[in-house]
């Protein structure tokens, strides 16, 4: 795109060039007046030839032979170069649509991510610095040009047809988050979403905190409310200032190289019905085990050293980045 912004530039400079030059040319040596003297360069260099203005002296016809063989190949320099820019940007676009559909056709166990406003580009951000495969949906031609701007692969179209859905992979998906502009929107796509894949997990905004178990009652995994997420977690910073920095720590990586993660066991994991003091995540790996996500669904927060773990468990852990992918590589082992 960059190219195409210089070419158009050059095309505009050479052409203010000659036309500035040979306005300044017909004012000195033939004394016309200033828009005559520009009137007579445009019909020279455009080819149109509806005569001289008033007779030309001989050092006039020189300089008007020199105007007509630069100026006319100016021109068309100036279409052909127009021309081939028009060109590649249709060629482009239909190659850059055709490149996004066959990387989105290579998607498995990905995100939808439906709607790019302030919501959504935050999740996007979270998204990209957790490495996760994900693709953006919005009607908002602008927005999407801004998100494949910087690196995102995004598709113009409405999230709440089902079209629309399929195109993007939701049968290969792991998860949808809906953060349209209404929440009869983000209610009507969870809807589609969930008859397409009742499989997928599903994450939605609201506004109105009525709307909140609608969507629960749809199907939403989760439910968010910004406003008053914000207003929350401001009154706790103020109540509970050493709190709210801790988990700014762990959520946001400020200040401490540390995160908390989930992590699953593999069904044929070699530490399965291990205990975690058998396993010693925290003095091998640096990791401390916050809470066990059964797989029956139950939750063990800060759960003893004789707690064992078993196949399909998710552990909630906290410590550094290394530490935490050498426990999911340990976890993910399958016996020989």
């Amino acid at each position: 795109m960059d190219h195409l912004l210089r070419r158009l530039a050059l095309i505009t400079f050479a052409m203010a060039v000659t036309l500035a030059g040979g306005t300044l040319g017909f004012v000195v040596i033939e004394h016309y007046s200033v828009f005559d003297a520009f009137y007579m360069t445009l019909t020279t260099v455009t080819t149109v030839g509806y005569g001289e203005l008033h007779p030309l002296s001989h050092a006039g016809r020189v300089f008007n032979s020199f105007l007509i063989l630069f100026g006319v190949l100016t021109m068309l320099l100036a279409i052909g170069a127009m021309t081939q820019t028009v060109i590649e940007l249709e060629l482009n676009q239909f190659f850059g649509k055709r490149r996004i559909k066959k990387m989105i056709d290579n998607l498995e166990d990905h995100i939808i991510l439906c709607g790019f406003g302030r919501v959504g580009r935050g999740a996007a951000e979270e998204l990209r610095q957790a490495g996760a495969k994900f693709v953006v949906v919005d009607r908002n031609d602008e927005r999407v040009e801004g998100a494949i701007h910087e690196g995102i692969l995004a598709v113009a179209a409405d999230a709440n047809r089902d079209e629309t859905l399929r195109e993007v992979g939701i049968e290969r998906a792991r998860g949808l988050i809906a953060t349209l502009s209404t929440d009869a929107d983000n209610l009507f796509l969870i809807l589609s979403a969930k008859s397409l894949n009742p499989k997928l997990f599903l994450s939605a905004r609201v506004d109105a905190e009525a709307s909140e178990q609608k969507l629960r009652r749809a199907g939403a995994d989760f439910v968010f409310a910004p406003y008053n997420s914000t207003g929350h977690r401001m009154a706790q910073a103020l109540l509970k200032p050493h709190v709210q920095q801790f988990l700014e720590f762990t959520t946001q990586s400020i200040g401490i190289d540390a995160g908390i993660e989930q992590v699953r066991v593999a069904e044929k994991s070699a530490f399965i019905e291990q205990s975690l003091a058998d396993m010693n995540m925290r003095k091998e790996l640096g990791v401390i085990v916050l809470a066990i996500r059964k797989a029956s669904g139950e939750m063990l927060f800060n759960p003893q050293a004789e707690a064992r773990i078993a196949g399909g468990d998710h552990l909630i852990v906290m410590g550094r980045p290394e530490g935490l992918r050498k426990l999911e590589e340990l976890l993910a082992e399958i016996q020989a």
